[in-house]
Order: structure tokens, then C-alpha cells, then sequence
């Protein structure tokens, strides 16, 4: 798939992103209805509604490509796909029932174990990330569209990491030590690669955790914006695994945090 194919792709589903964002405030301010799935996490009409728009949307682009969403993917079948996407459609729901703001919209097109596109929404941030190809990561914020590139916001001297939870295991901060990290912000969601991609903050270091799905869009975005994104023990990190399971992660803003 060529870079003018992505492009088409990824701002064919801006429209949809910003629909499925705005459902998703309209659902929670009426009233959720949650259900537990059998793995014991939540799942709200919240979810469903935005899987259905951005299912409906990726079917009309790519009838071709198959989808793999958490709300539908049959979990005892492997996957066999080259080219795939990979959707949460609410990345964060426990954030999105309590009506907190860092949950996220997303979806992925994973080409040969690469997340080469993604789109991140975050409705009540009013933010919406999109990404198709190295160096073409952009922040759509206030009716404006910007180029982003992992360029440093922080302070001079200041290398300030996110972590999932309060209290990171001792192998996440031992690898966060060995990166001079000066502080640690709790953030949920994939909204945590984004605000790599911006350069908002520096690095986030997490044990095997989670689905492809969680992590897929982000990665595109912050990838393509420049970031480095491996395992702990620096081995690529990679899509496309048969179970969907996700290996440790280390995401940098660059190599040289200071800068």
C-alpha cells in the first residue's frame, strides 16, 4: 500500500473519529449501560456504539482487510493475517464509566507485523491523533492540525516518565532509573504514546500487559513521530502474535532524553 493510499485511509477516518468521540460523551452524560465480559472487565454501550461506527467506516475503506476489534474477536482463533486492523474502540473503559478524560478511540492497520497507521481519538481532551507513514504524525487540537515530532517540552534537566500505575514494580523503575528519570505521572489509556509523540513527556517503560489492540494506534502515531519503541530486553516489538498477547515495552521519546 503506497504513503498517498495510507493518507487517503487515515483522513477518510478522521470524520468517523470525531462522530464516534462525540457518542461517546452523549452515551456517558445519559447514562451508561455496563456489562462484565467473561474476563471480568467492563464493558459499556459506550464501547459497542463506537466499535459499530468505526467497524462500519473501516469495512466501506478496506472491504478486503479483516478486523480485529476487542468487543468482537473470537480469542480460540489464531491470527493468520499479513495485513489486519486492530481496533479499541475504548481504550481505558474503567477511565470512561468513572468520567474521567484520558480514554481513547482507536484503530490500527498493521502491515507485515508493523503498525504503519493509527489513529488515536481523545473526546474529551478534544484531541484526535492520526499517523500514516515515518514523519507523518499529526495532533488535530481546536480545529487545528499540526505536525508533530517528539520534540522535548519538558525543562531543561527534567526526564518525566508515565507509568499505568502508582506504584511501578521494581523492574519498571530499575529501567526507568537507568534513563535518569527526575519524576513519574500516572496516565491510562493509550493517550500515554501520544503525549510521547508530542514530546509532552519522555519515556514510559510497562511489564507483558494488555492486547495488540491497546497498544497498536499508538504506536503508529508515536513511531512514525520519531519515537523508539522495543521490548525491555531491546528486542522489536512486533504485531500479528496468534494469542494478541503484548510483550514488555519501552517507548523514548529519543535515544538522548535530555534533548
Amino acid at each position: 500500500m503506497s504513503k498517498d493510499e495510507l493518507k487517503k485511509l487515515a483522513e477518510g477516518l478522521i470524520e468517523t473519529f470525531n462522530y464516534a468521540s462525540k457518542e461517546s460523551i452523549r452515551l456517558y452524560e445519559e447514562g451508561l449501560k455496563i456489562d462484565i465480559k467473561e474476563d471480568k472487565s467492563p464493558v459499556s454501550n459506550g464501547d459497542i456504539r463506537v466499535n459499530e461506527l468505526i467497524s462500519k467506516k473501516i469495512s466501506e475503506l478496506t472491504p478486503n482487510i479483516n478486523i480485529i476489534s476487542e468487543e468482537t474477536v473470537n480469542l480460540d482463533k489464531k491470527n493468520k493475517s499479513k495485513v489486519f486492523w486492530l481496533i479499541d474502540p475504548i481504550d481505558g473503559t474503567k477511565e470512561y464509566i468513572a468520567g474521567k478524560d484520558e480514554y481513547t478511540l482507536n484503530a490500527a492497520l498493521v502491515i507485515n507485523k508493523v503498525p504503519v497507521l493509527g489513529l488515536v481519538g481523545v473526546p474529551k481532551k478534544n484531541r484526535l491523533f492520526f499517523s500514516y507513514a515515518p514523519g507523518e504524525s499529526y495532533l488535530i487540537e481546536k480545529n487545528n492540525t499540526k505536525k508533530i515530532n517528539c520534540k522535548k517540552k519538558q525543562p531543561n534537566g527534567k526526564i518525566v516518565a508515565l507509568s499505568s500505575s502508582h506504584k511501578p514494580s521494581d523492574r519498571i523503575l530499575n529501567k526507568l532509573k537507568e534513563h535518569n528519570v527526575t519524576s513519574i505521572v500516572k496516565m491510562a489509556s493509550s493517550y500515554k504514546f501520544c503525549v510521547i509523540a508530542t514530546g509532552e513527556y519522555d519515556i514510559y517503560a510497562a511489564s507483558e500487559r494488555a492486547n495488540e489492540w491497546d497498544y497498536a494506534a499508538g504506536h503508529a502515531v508515536a513511531q512514525n513521530a520519531g519515537a523508539i519503541i522495543k521490548t525491555l530486553d531491546e528486542k522489536p516489538f512486533l504485531y500479528g502474535k496468534e494469542d494478541y498477547r503484548n510483550p514488555s515495552l519501552l517507548i523514548k521519546r529519543s535515544e538522548n532524553l535530555n534533548v
